[in-house]
C-alpha cells in the first residue's frame, strides 16, 4: 500500500478511538444534535478502521508465514498461507483506496434526468424517446422507480423534451444512489443510423442533450426566497384523449434572478405539480452552481470525465455497426441493442472506475512529499 494512503488510514484508526471515547461519555445524550453528528461519523469511520485492522492482521499473518518457510515441515503450509494472505491483501488494498476517495454528498440522492432533442429534427426527437426508454429500463433493472415530470412530445413520436424523476429508495444493493450512478450521463449524445423516414438508406446523424440533476431535499427547496419566484398555471398539453387535464393544474415556476424555469404537468393536482416543479427548479439552480464551480476547477486541471457540460459530446450510438463509444474514456462496446434495452451497467461501472482512478491520482499528487 502506498505510504500516503497508509498515513490517512492511521488517522482514521486514531479518529475511531477518539469517537469511541466521545460516544461513551455519560453526558453525550444531553446534546442530541452532537450525538447524531458523532454517530454518523462513527459509522463511516468504523467501516474504514475495520478494514484497515483486517489489512494489518493479514500483513502480520503473511510475515509470520514467511518466517515459517525456513522449516521444511512447515514450508508447504506457509506457502499456502502467504498466497491466501496476498490475495486478500490485494482486495483490501483496492477496497480501502475506494473508501478513502472523497465522496460527493449528492451521490446518494435521487435524480432528475432531462432529455432534450437537438440537431436532427424528428430523428433527434425519436432518439430522445429511445434514451428515455434506455434510462427507464436501466432503472427497472436496479429496482428504482421512475415517473415523468414533464414532457413535450413530437408530432412523429419521441420527445422534444422530457424530464423524469428516478427514485432509488429502498434499494441500497446497487452501490450508491441514483445520482452517483448516473451523473456521468450528462452531456451530448450523438446517434448515427438510417431513419425510418429515409427512403435511400442513408445514415443520418442527430443528437440529444442529457442533464442529470441531484434531487434536492425539502429544506433546500424551502430556502429559495418566494419573492424570487413567478408561478404560472396552465392547462396541460399532450397527445390528447382522456388523460388531458380539464383544469389549469400544470405549473410553471420561474426563478427571476437566474431566469431558470421548471414546470410539471403530470401530477394529479396543482399542489403536487407545484411541489415537483419546485424540486426541479432547485435542482437546476444547484446544478448551475455546480457547473460554475466545475468550470472554475477545469481552468486549473482537465478532468478525465469532464465537467458534465451539456454541450460536450460524450457518446456516440452507431446503429449500423452496433457500437456504443464513450469518448471520455475511450470505451467502445459492440452490444448497442442490448444497451438500448437498459443494459447500461458496464458503461456506468467503467465511468465510475475512471473517476475513482482520477481521484486517487489527485490524492497522490496532493499528498505530502
Amino acid at each position: 500500500m502506498k505510504p500516503f494512503l497508509r498515513s490517512q488510514l492511521e488517522r482514521y484508526a486514531q479518529r475511531h478511538g477518539e469517537l469511541d471515547f466521545l460516544l461513551s461519555r455519560e453526558d453525550i445524550m444531553s446534546d442530541m444534535a452532537q450525538f447524531l453528528k458523532l454517530s454518523r461519523e462513527h459509522a463511516e469511520v468504523t467501516v474504514i478502521a475495520g478494514r484497515y485492522a483486517r489489512l494489518q492482521q493479514r500483513e502480520s499473518d503473511r510475515a509470520a508465514a514467511r518466517d515459517m518457510l525456513a522449516d521444511p515441515d512447515m514450508a508447504a503450509m506457509a506457502q499456502e498461507e502467504i498466497a491466501s494472505a496476498e490475495a486478500e491483501l490485494a482486495q483490501l488494498d483496492a477496497e480501502l483506496q475506494r473508501l478513502l476517495l472523497p465522496r460527493d454528498p449528492d451521490d446518494a440522492r435521487n435524480a432528475f434526468i432531462e432529455i432534450r432533442a437537438g440537431t436532427g429534427g424528428d430523428e433527434s426527437a425519436l432518439f430522445a424517446g429511445d434514451l428515455l426508454r434506455l434510462y427507464t429500463r436501466y432503472a427497472e433493472r436496479q429496482g428504482w422507480k421512475t415517473e415523468i415530470i414533464s414532457e413535450s412530445p413530437s408530432e412523429l413520436g419521441g420527445y422534444k423534451e422530457v424530464v423524469i424523476r428516478i427514485d432509488g429508495a429502498g434499494n441500497s444493493a446497487t452501490g450508491g444512489g441514483v445520482y452517483g450512478q448516473l451523473r456521468f450521463e450528462s452531456g451530448g449524445h450523438r446517434v448515427q443510423r438510417v431513419p425510418a423516414t429515409e427512403t435511400q438508406g442513408r445514415i443520418h446523424t442527430s443528437a440529444c442533450t442529457v442533464a442529470v440533476l441531484a434531487e434536492p431535499d425539502e429544506q433546500e427547496a424551502v430556502r429559495i426566497n418566494p419573492s424570487d419566484l413567478r408561478i404560472d398555471t396552465y392547462r396541460a398539453s399532450g397527445a390528447g384523449g382522456q388523460h388531458i387535464n380539464k383544469t389549469d393544474s400544470a405549473v410553471r415556476i420561474t426563478h427571476i434572478p437566474t431566469g431558470i424555469v421548471a414546470e410539471c404537468q403530470d401530477g394529479r393536482s396543482q399542489h403536487s405539480n407545484k411541489a415537483q416543479a419546485l424540486k426541479v427548479l432547485t435542482a437546476r439552480i444547484h446544478e448551475k452552481d455546480r457547473s460554475e464551480r466545475a468550470a472554475k476547477d477545469a481552468a486549473e486541471r482537465k478532468g478525465l470525465i469532464g465537467s458534465g457540460d451539456r454541450s460536450d459530446r460524450i457518446r456516440t450510438y452507431n446503429f449500423p455497426q452496433g457500437r456504443l463509444s464513450d469518448h471520455r474514456i475511450n470505451l467502445t462496446l459492440y452490444k448497442l441493442l442490448t444497451i438500448m434495452e437498459g443494459d447500461l451497467g458496464e458503461v456506468v461501472a467503467a465511468l465510475r472506475a475512471a473517476r475513482e482512478a482520477e481521484q486517487l491520482a489527485e490524492l497522490e499528487v496532493g499528498a505530502p512529499g
